[in-house]
């Protein structure tokens, strides 16, 4: 096998990486108007640089990952799940404020001016730590009971810390463990008393955040009021910000109106994050848009084909949960552009800008492009 193999991992994963990611200079530098001129007086220079500096680290990063032995990821997930714990439970209890907006999704990083946001980091933990646990163990002969420690109060740890803040990370990280046991032939009848336990706790997480609220931080209120605003002519911020990205979209037509174009951006508060894909339509118009999806739909494919072709479980399951949940974010961030949901609040993949949430993302796909090696490895071997 070749050093570039050894060094990259799956090409073609790779080339959709690096397509995504240069493109995304384009839209940032544009879309990054709102926040230079109207927010901090800056110039759009300067998020340019700092997209730079991010993608340029996060790239680093997911090759450095790459590098590493993929089966040594099942003794990190120990080692960081209690770690993923404290940092969510701090991060719910103080909160930060990113771009105007307060949530307890957050925490700032000393010196560099970058909020870290946990939930991106705890989603990683925790699909890696259920990937290891249902490889480990013969699912057929496991009772219930048997799973409720080491795997199911973890994961309902984890996600009851992340949903009073972030309620939209914590359903994509939930939705992606349901198809990671799905994969690894989880027995149905353990995923229905699951689910069964997990609709009482809902309930009861929901009837005391309602009668607490100032005890429980939460954005319940909010999640009712974006779906009743959802689709009507109401006024707020989501309806404001809803009605702005679809006149953007409208605007962009078939073949847009022109890179750096854009006259929406000036009206879109998160031009440059959440809606950045409404900014993509309107200068590169519906061709653009569609290129950009089809480029997910191939990351998606191969990342089908990488889980298809190792032979390993862990890394089978690992792959699967990993992808599934990029790949949701993606199609998350374009319906909620699209008025298709309402708004969440998720960032485009290797796209929107951003700092530890990009980075979370080429980890994971560091992680992925390390379970690929190991296929050219073994395969090499072979021959």
């Amino acid at each position: 096998m070749s050093t570039k193999s050894l060094i990259f991992g799956d090409k073609v994963l790779l080339v959709i990486i690096l397509l995504l990611s240069l493109f995304s200079f384009f839209p940032v530098f544009s879309s990054s108007s709102y926040l230079s001129y109207v927010v901090d007086g800056s110039s759009p220079i300067y998020y340019l640089v700092k997209h730079l500096i991010v993608l340029l680290f996060g790239i680093i990063l997911m090759l450095s990952v790459k590098l590493v032995p993929f089966k040594l990821f099942k003794g990190m997930s120990l080692i960081l799940l209690p770690i993923g714990l404290a940092l969510l439970a701090y991060t719910l209890s103080q909160g930060t404020i990113i771009g105007g907006s307060a949530a307890s999704r957050w925490i700032d990083i000393p010196l560099i001016g970058i909020g870290f946001q946990t939930s991106s980091f705890a989603a990683i933990i925790i699909i890696t730590y259920t990937a290891r646990y249902l490889s480990k163990v013969k699912l057929s002969e496991t009772k219930f009971s048997q799973t409720l420690l080491p795997l199911w109060l973890p994961i309902f740890a984890y996600i009851f810390l992340i949903l009073p803040a972030n309620f939209s990370s914590a359903f994509l990280i939930f939705s992606a463990l349901f198809v990671v046991f799905i994969i690894s032939g989880f027995p149905l009848r353990h995923l229905f008393k699951m689910f069964l336990i997990l609709t009482l706790l809902l309930i009861i997480f929901f009837l005391t955040a309602k009668a607490f609220p100032e005890k429980l931080p939460n954005r319940i209120d909010t999640w009712i009021s974006r779906v009743e605003n959802f689709g009507s002519n109401k006024n707020s911020d989501a309806s404001y910000q809803i009605e702005r990205a679809k006149m953007a979209i409208n605007n962009g037509g078939l073949i847009g109106i022109g890179a750096g174009k854009s006259i929406m951006k000036n009206h879109l508060p998160q031009s440059n994050s959440d809606f950045i894909f409404a900014i993509i339509v309107e200068e590169y118009g519906i061709i653009g848009g569609s290129l950009i999806i089809v480029l997910y739909i191939l990351m998606f494919f191969r990342i089908l084909v990488i889980t298809h072709r190792t032979d390993d479980r862990f890394g089978k399951i690992l792959v699967s949960g990993l992808g599934i949940f990029i790949i949701m974010q993606a199609f998350t961030n374009i319906s909620v552009a699209t008025q298709i949901i309402p708004v969440t609040g998720q960032n485009l993949p290797l796209i929107s800008s951003g700092g530890s949430s990009a980075w979370m993302t080429c980890i994971s796909l560091g992680m992925i492009l390390s379970v690929s090696s190991s296929i050219k490895n073994m395969n090499s071997e072979k021959e």
